[in-house]
């Protein structure tokens, strides 16, 4: 029999990010949360955690935080089918990963009511859509957004829609570097804006253009920031088309290439087990999110 106790430490440290806060948000000491990975571990007889900054799960320490998650979940439907035991307890967390610029434009719409309706308050970690599955791999989110349409073992998938982006600068930039249009310029000795190691957007993009090799480009992780950049005539680079509307009607942003954009297809992954809790944000976001994300055609 597994002990809860021991599982609920492993989870606090990972999804807090160490030690001190998972002791915090336990109301423990930071020595009994070590004693009781200590613990785990002796029963286990493997180790959970790589004693990293932050603390990472092993492989087994993987495991057991798939089914925290999933046990977390499973409650929620029991305390929903016998309200006498839940008296006391609050709203639900879920913790779930997606990329900055669907934060930033179509999520928010989408789930609102869902979370009201629901009681439910989300935990919403930030990975490009290219690499979200990795949180579910370690465990530490019971659902994504990605641009993958294969899930992980255990989990299923559902093509929400999908993100046009443009490739797109302000007029004094497409002036400065391409004044007799993108074709003809050398793209690679022009700064872009990428928004992480993992974001290759600009780089396909410059592939497309038929430009091979390195370009110059500023890292900005922020999907607001991205944009004011943009705006401030610090580089060019690709953005959803949800999120410039305005920008490009009053002409603080003009399009590389008018009349093109680089669809990404967005799909939704959640545990199979994950219970009543999941299948509805599921129905939920196969309801709202195809036109949100249409709307941005």
């Amino acid at each position: 029999m597994l002990d809860y106790k021991l599982l609920a430490a492993l989870a606090a440290v990972v999804e807090q990010g160490g030690f001190e806060r998972a002791a915090s948000v336990l109301g423990l000491s930071q020595s009994a949360i070590s004693q009781r990975i200590k613990l785990l571990e002796a029963r286990l007889g493997a180790p959970v955690l790589v004693r990293a900054t932050p603390p990472q799960a092993t492989a087994a320490g993987q495991r057991l935080l798939n089914h925290v998650q999933q046990v977390r979940l499973l409650e929620r439907d029991l305390r929903h089918d016998l309200p006498q035991i839940a008296s006391d307890a609050g709203r639900t967390r879920l913790r779930v990963a997606l990329n900055a610029d669907s934060l930033a434009t179509w999520w928010a719409a989408a789930v609102a009511p869902w979370c009201e309706r629901e009681r439910v308050l989300l935990d919403q970690q930030l990975e490009d859509q290219d690499v979200g599955l990795r949180r579910m791999r370690s465990g530490e989110v019971a659902a994504c957004v990605c641009a993958v349409e294969q899930p992980v073992a255990g989990a299923r998938s559902l093509l929400l829609g999908e993100m046009h982006y443009l490739a797109v600068a302000s007029p004094a930039f497409i002036q400065r570097h391409f004044p007799n249009g993108l074709a003809q310029a050398d793209v690679r000795s022009v700064p872009a804006v990428v928004y992480g190691p993992d974001d290759q957007l600009q780089h396909r993009f410059v592939r497309q253009l038929g430009v091979d090799g390195d370009f110059e480009y500023h890292l900005c992780p922020s999907s607001e920031g991205f944009v004011r950049m943009l705006e401030a005539g610090v580089g060019w680079g690709m953005v959803p088309a949800l999120q410039i509307t305005d920008a490009l009607g009053n002409g603080r942003l003009q399009e590389l290439l008018p009349g093109w954009s680089q669809p990404v297809p967005l799909y939704w992954h959640y545990w199979r087990t994950g219970g009543q809790l999941l299948e509805g944000l599921t129905a939920e976001l196969a309801r709202r999110a195809p036109a949100l994300l249409a709307s941005g055609a």
